[in-house]
């Protein structure tokens, strides 16, 4: 998933975690325990001007988690 080492290992390692579960129950708690371990770590950054960084990588990892909900816990039925 990356060429190096995470830059925010904190939150980054269980997200590329939960990107590579495929069972359906360790799904549905490892999304609700990265989404809020994101959650948290935004309100820790919230007034935290020298984290712009890891600010703007957190808002790109929560539509992540939002498309694994989507896709994976309801997946499109076809008709």
């Amino acid at each position: 998933m990356t060429d190096g080492p995470l830059k925010f290992p904190h939150w980054q390692a269980p997200l590329q975690d939960l990107i590579l579960e495929f069972d359906p129950v360790k799904l549905n708690e490892k999304i609700r325990a990265v989404e809020a371990l994101l959650f948290a770590r935004l309100q820790q950054l919230d007034h935290d001007t020298e984290n712009r960084d890891e600010r703007i990588a957190l808002q790109d990892a929560l539509p992540i988690v939002r498309i694994m909900k989507r896709d994976r816990l309801d997946p499109p039925q076809s008709e």
